[in-house]
């Protein structure tokens, strides 16, 4: 696979401390802009549809699966630049009569990248690329801890408002046995995953997991802290 090694700069964004990830109401949710979706993740279509959040998709022009960290780039500037890669080339292919969006109106519109990595002893760990990779991350990470960032870019694709942060999760995976991984691998489910595994699915499946954190912002996408600061966009 040919890979290309960026060294990114850190691209002028304010990183927010954690904020009060409680229940948005419904009157709060009922002022949200529309959100238009970077990306064809099911797993965060499926957040935004749950949390009834009016929403488009319109996945971005990038395969981030070709890209790989540069040698300058920290483990957060590298998830939070490349959520604002995706919400930058989702936002230049917006069409409102694509995306069935009536701005005659005055609503508001807000385009959402994410990205998701996984970080053990200091390396950036992303989404597979074939079963032995899986095989080798998910080897790594057993008996181990290590941490989930989802770096968010929040984009007014009409302006230059823009708001991009990082949420850091903490997960440690006890012992797994090696025919239930050899099992886990054959089921496919690895595919498309940082670190090769989704949180919420194997902790149904018994995994032996302990975390700390947003459990959302683990599969993808901090739902709460997305909602607050999508609340909150245009009034800062």
């Amino acid at each position: 696979m040919n890979q290309t090694h960026l060294d990114l700069v850190y691209i002028g964004c304010k990183m927010n401390s954690m904020i009060d990830q409680s229940q948005t109401s419904d009157e709060q949710r009922g002022q949200l802009p529309i959100v238009v979706l970077a990306s064809s993740s099911p797993r965060r279509q499926e957040m935004l549809s749950d949390a009834g959040i009016n929403h488009r998709v319109q996945p971005a022009g990038i395969d981030d699966g070709e890209l790989v960290a540069g040698s300058l780039s920290s483990a957060d500037h590298w998830v939070v630049s490349l959520a604002y890669l995706k919400a930058t080339s989702s936002s230049r292919m917006l069409s409102s009569s694509e995306l069935g969006l009536d701005l005659a109106q005055g609503e508001s519109v807000v385009v959402v990248g994410a990205d998701t990595v996984c970080v053990h002893e200091g390396k950036i760990i992303g989404q597979p690329e074939d079963r032995d990779h899986a095989r080798e991350i998910i080897m790594e990470m057993r008996d181990a801890t290590h941490e989930v960032l989802t770096g968010v870019a929040l984009l007014d694709p009409f302006s230059d408002r823009r708001e991009l942060f990082v949420d850091r999760s903490v997960v440690t995976v006890g012992d797994i046995a090696d025919d239930e991984i050899e099992a886990y691998l054959d089921s496919g489910l690895w595919k498309g995953k940082a670190g090769a595994y989704n949180i919420t699915e194997r902790l149904a499946a018994g995994w032996p997991i302990e975390f700390s954190g947003d459990e959302s912002s683990i599969v993808g996408l901090p739902l709460a802290r997305v909602m607050d600061r999508l609340a909150a966009f245009y009034l800062d």
